[in-house]
């Protein structure tokens, strides 16, 4: 992503008069875009180009289709992750009634001794059906269940040994584009697709930057030939990858 200053908004933002430092202003402006276009890249499934492969592809809604990591899921069962629709294995509606027992049937296919989701993330469908479901028994976990997912923002309930989180909110719309792309639409935040839970175990999954690429600034900075101006360069480099299929797993209605 390039973050750029004119000669003269250079001129006009330096000395005394200086209110704000504008560049920095920009590029930390330029950093919580990028960080939203990563968001959608954790829930993508990797088609997107400059896109990493994001849960849609390493915890798809259909398992057995696909290339992750170089293995065919078509032809390697070990390599498919759970998938668990209430229409489909559930005969059911999801509903805030029938939410409980459709988790119960995705969880006991995840467990394999001390093995065991850690984390579940919803969009905002099924976070509030299990909210409601979990307000009519008054079984809400207290408010120091997750201190450290508190840092990141998320309101956290639990679901036996899981944190379940939502990251849902306002996402803009499904055409918007990521940072490197263009589009008249507002800017997307990003989170879970639309009536669709994750049940992750976090051991076997990795966010994975390069350690030079990990959104900094690249040197030098860039200075147009032709014109007074300067350009800042921030990169980023590196993919989301899992080590274990089998103990993940996703809930859609």
């Amino acid at each position: 992503m390039a973050v750029s200053i004119s000669g003269l908004e250079e001129l006009q933002n330096s000395g005394e008069e200086a209110i704000i430092d504008l560049l920095e202003s920009r590029i930390m402006n330029a950093e919580d875009t990028f960080m939203n276009g990563l968001s959608q890249g954790v829930y993508g499934d990797g088609t997107v180009s400059n896109s990493v492969g994001g849960l849609q592809l390493l915890v798809a809604a259909s398992p057995t289709t696909g290339v992750v990591g170089g293995i065919d899921r078509s032809q390697w069962t070990f390599w498919q992750n759970q998938a668990w629709s209430a229409a489909t294995n559930g005969s059911t509606v999801l509903s805030s009634a029938t939410i409980l027992s459709q988790m119960d049937a995705l969880w006991v296919q995840l467990v394999r001794g001390r093995d065991y989701p850690d984390l579940i993330v919803f969009d905002n469908v099924l976070y509030r059906f299990y909210l409601n479901a979990l307000q009519s028994i008054q079984r809400i976990g207290p408010e120091n269940t997750a201190p450290d997912l508190a840092e990141y923002g998320f309101m956290s309930l639990k679901y036996l040994n899981a944190d379940v989180v939502l990251d849902g909110g306002f996402q803009g719309f499904s055409t918007d584009p990521l940072p490197n792309q263009t589009s008249t639409s507002t800017s997307a935040v990003g989170g879970a697709p639309s009536t669709t839970g994750y049940f992750l175990n976090t051991k076997y999954l990795h966010w994975r930057p390069h350690a030079r690429r990990n959104m900094v600034p690249l040197d030098p900075d860039r200075f147009s030939v032709n014109q007074d101006a300067m350009i800042r360069l921030i990169g980023w480099a590196g993919n989301m990858t899992v080590s274990n299929s089998f103990l993940q797993g996703t809930l859609v209605a």
